[in-house]
This record gives C-alpha cells, structure tokens and sequence, in this order.
C-alpha cells in the first residue's frame, strides 16, 4: 500500500457530502418522510462504507491517523473499522482469492464445509447465492459469521480484536449521542437503515470474485458510471483496484479506459457491461454453485 502523494480533495468532498446526507436523513428528512429517511440513509451508510475502503488503502490524507479519523463514526452500527481494515487488506493477497478459508471475503465454501450441512442450512445458502437472497440475508448471514468468529477470537483472548472492538465502541459514543440529542429518525428505521445499507453493498460483492484456475482472471471488471458505481466509488473496476490498490476512487475509470484491452486481457475478460445487465442475469439465478468448484477435498483447499 502506497501513501497519497498530497491531499484527495474529491475525496474529502464525498466525505463532506456522505456526513451531509447523514444529518438530512437522520433530521430533516424523516419530518416528511419516514421512509425516505430510512433509504437515504441506508444509502448513507453504504457511502460511508465505501469511504472507510479508501481509507483504509490510505486516502485521503497522506498521514493514516487523519484518514482513520474522517471515519471514526461507526454510522453503520455493525462493523468494526479495524476489522474491516485487517480482513480487508488480507483479502488483498491476490493468491489466496476466493478460496474458502483464506480469503476472508469468500463467498464459496470448502466441499468438506458444504457436505456437513443440513437441507435448511444448504437451502438458504442457495437462496443466499442469487443476487436477491444476497440482498435479502445476505448481510444477516455475513454478520452472524464474522462476528461469531470473532467472538470466539476474543473468548480465547485475541487482543488485536480486543482492541478492534473497543474502538468500535468509541466509534458509536458520537451515533448514540447524536441519537439521542439531535435526530428526529427512530432507532427502529436507524437498524432497518444500516441493514439496507449492508444490503446495498452486497450488490457490489456479489460476482466480485470468481473461482478460476488462473489468479488474474478472478476479479471482476463491471464497465458502470451509474449511481451504484458511485455509490461504491469506482469498485466496480475492481480488477484495477486489485492490481493498484493504491489508485484514488476518482481516477479508477480513467485508468481502465486508458489500458482497456489490457485490464480486460489480465483478468480473462470477466467484465459485464453495468448493474442492470446483472440484476437482469442473476437476480433469480445463482452465478456459480456455494461449494468451491475447484476444490475437490479439503487438501485441494488448503492448496489453492
């Protein structure tokens, strides 16, 4: 990970825009409108998410601690900032894409994994792995997971996630004061908000990775400049992202139009044309079974 050269203005505007929107929905919208308070919010909060995956690669500013404190507020409830950060950056070992257990982000399953299942468990994962269950229970399913671990790390005395979440505590002291002294929105369409928030940005996960033999033809190029692109700052060029995670989220799409071919040739053309054509493909379709399709064994797992 590289350090910015100088200041990200475009970045700090988006920071500037993310914690407008924030006081609009939590105080001025839900006046008029509960329910679209509940879903600027929720877009809110996917925008903040989107902001914390800068700065966690080292934008804006080229001092880190500057940068972590533009999203010290945990406005989306849930996740820690610093396992975001740690789970994130490993998912970035390129080698160890998609596979089950060293991948952090991995949507797939070791086959030994998938066979001790039973028929509720393996139906609602296949639910799960069509684009609407990924809206759906996707964000409940990924949240039980990682926050399970999580805790058994901690019951055996893990103190750098120790840490994590006490910091994460400290992130929700500004939100619950803000709750509770300035902001007209209830706490119940805060939760429906940060769930819809997560839901959002399953969309961008969804077909991110895919299981191929080849590294480099793993990671998804999507050729969108629509809202949700913005929405994920520029993530949907995510093979760019991969190969320069050090790239701003402003100069993501001219660094792809620029090499075309290129990145197109790198990552085995896994491209598709924006958001519509895969909620067209896979919103009641399955991309690709939940057990790994490369894995035979768990001996072939701990190899990929």
């Amino acid at each position: 990970m590289q350090t910015p050269r100088t200041t990200e203005w475009p970045t700090l505007v988006i920071v500037a825009l993310c914690y407008t929107l924030f006081a609009l929905a939590t105080i001025v919208v839900p006046v008029y409108s509960l329910l679209a308070a509940t879903l600027l919010l929720a877009f809110t909060i996917a925008l903040h998410s989107s902001l914390q995956h800068e700065v966690l690669h080292g934008h804006p500013f080229p001092k880190q601690w500057m940068s972590d404190l533009l999203v010290f507020p945990a406005i989306g409830l849930i996740f820690s900032f610093e396992r975001f950060r740690k789970s994130h950056l490993d998912h970035h070992t390129d080698t160890n894409l998609t596979d089950p257990y060293d991948d952090p982000e991995s949507n797939y399953l070791a086959p030994e994994q998938w066979n001790g299942l039973g028929r509720l468990a393996r139906t609602l994962l296949k639910f799960n792995n069509i684009l609407l269950g990924r809206m759906l229970i996707g964000p409940l399913i990924g949240t039980t997971v990682f926050i399970k671990k999580d805790i058994l790390s901690m019951l055996r005395g893990d103190k750098e996630i120790i840490h994590a979440y006490a910091l994460h505590a400290l992130g929700l002291v500004p939100v619950i004061w803000w709750m509770n002294t300035v902001a007209t929105i209830p706490f119940w369409a805060y939760l429906i908000a940060a769930y819809g928030g997560l839901s959002l940005l399953k969309i961008r996960t969804f077909l991110e990775h895919r299981a191929n033999e080849s590294v480099r033809g793993r990671t998804v190029v999507i050729e969108d400049q629509g809202p949700l692109a913005f929405l994920f700052l520029n993530n949907n060029y995510h093979a760019v992202h991969h190969m320069h995670p050090h790239i701003a989220w402003y100069d993501l799409p001219k660094q792809y139009m620029d090499r075309r071919s290129f990145y197109l040739a790198h990552n085995e053309r896994y491209v598709y044309k924006g958001y519509i054509e895969i909620f067209w493909r896979y919103l009641f379709k399955a991309k690709d079974p939940v057990p790994h399709p490369l894995m035979k064994s768990e001996s072939d797992a701990r190899k990929k």
